[in-house]
């Protein structure tokens, strides 16, 4: 399963870039407006960042402006996927922009039923939002696997599961094991799915134990040796 990172925060990006574990970044409007920054230049930023898919969502309600203004981003850079919402307005937008090779992320699915239509759109990618529907007693995972049946189900269907809305590191497990293809995770999830007291104990008492050695110059060391080996 491949990991998008769900933010517009450059340091947060750059960050778990570093770690060599993030294939791509997904952004909507509330992300952007958080950071205060010029939109198309965040985004052009961002994918000169990270050499991965780069969601950039539109703000147009109606096809028509929703393919313009998708056409436009789209040639911002090569690594931008417009997204889109799932509306009928979205899956218009979606299946223009799919027949004109531009790459489509239709968000806020909230049921199987909509996963399949924005499928038969031509859609890149589905984002099903877990958390929401967790948050109203609704098992969000029931959907990414019932979303992950139904594609493997039909061959011709290619749109890949984006899970959404991930709130723990548990949700990133979930998502793995139910066959989705992509779990775009925030900041703080990905740092909380690094971390176990058990690992930092363990890690802790090495280095302990290994201040007793008659040399800790690791380094120093091999170096003698493999000039020795000369």
């Amino acid at each position: 399963m491949k990991i998008f990172i769900d933010t517009a925060n450059l340091a947060e990006i750059r960050e778990a870039h570093s770690w060599g574990v993030i294939d791509g970044v997904t952004t909507n409007p509330s992300l952007i407006a958080k950071e205060g920054r010029d939109f198309i230049a965040t985004i052009h930023e961002i994918c000169e960042l990270v050499d991965g898919p780069v969601s950039a969502e539109v703000i147009a309600q109606d096809a028509p402006k929703m393919v313009q203004e998708g056409r436009l981003l789209a040639q911002v850079h090569k690594n931008v996927v417009v997204k889109i919402p799932l509306t009928f307005e979205g899956l218009k937008a979606c299946s223009i922009l799919t027949k004109e090779g531009i790459r489509t992320n239709v968000t806020l699915c909230f049921q199987a039923s909509q996963a399949l239509l924005a499928a038969k759109a031509g859609a890149t990618y589905i984002s099903p939002f877990i958390g929401r529907l967790d948050d109203l007693g609704i098992d969000g995972m029931d959907l990414i696997r019932s979303i992950v049946t139904i594609y493997k189900n039909d061959p011709t269907l290619k749109t890949q599961v984006l899970a959404a809305s991930i709130r723990d590191p548990l949700h990133v497990v979930q998502s793995a094991e139910a066959g989705s293809h992509v779990a775009t995770i925030p900041f703080k999830v990905l740092k909380q799915m690094g971390v176990h007291p058990l690992t930092d104990k363990g890690n802790a008492q090495f280095l302990a134990d290994w201040q007793t050695a008659p040399d800790t110059d690791i380094i120093g060391q091999t170096s003698r040796w493999l000039a020795g080996r000369k």
